[in-house]
């Protein structure tokens, strides 16, 4: 009997434990806003999509992440720190820090390696399902 409560009590769904982390994007500033459970914790200088190109507008989750990822599109370009939030695009960390606060990638949202790493082990300690991506104009 004991058993089975126990089984039925797994099944039971859990109280969240992790709050809930934003990034927000804002194309126009070249800006970067970390929420915590709707507190700002964070404002970093990024760099999306250069003229010619595009960083997807709207509301994403984590599709995926990986500590150190190389584009198979641009010429092995290292992408450290990658949160993939829409197909090819992510949010990871460059080597062109330099560039940071105005537009310079091919669509993905670049980042310091150091904020990068911040945030990725944010998503990591609070779960992918509660971290969401908001990218505007």
């Amino acid at each position: 009997m004991r058993r089975l409560a126990a089984f039925l009590l797994c099944l039971l769904p859990l109280p969240a434990l992790a709050g809930e982390v934003e990034a927000r994007i804002d194309l126009s500033d070249q800006e970067m806003t970390i929420f915590l459970d709707g507190r700002e914790l964070f404002r970093w200088p990024v760099s999306t999509a250069r003229a010619g190109k595009f960083t997807p507008l709207g509301l994403f989750t984590v599709q995926s992440m990986k500590r150190m990822h190389y584009s198979t599109l641009y010429h092995n370009a290292p992408m450290p720190w990658s949160i993939f939030f829409s197909g090819n695009f992510a949010i990871h960390g460059t080597d062109q820090i330099g560039r940071l606060g105005r537009p310079a990638s091919a669509g993905c949202v670049r980042l310091h390696p150091e904020n990068a790493a911040t945030l990725y082990h944010m998503v990591l300690e609070h779960g992918r399902a509660n971290t969401f991506i908001y990218v505007v104009r």
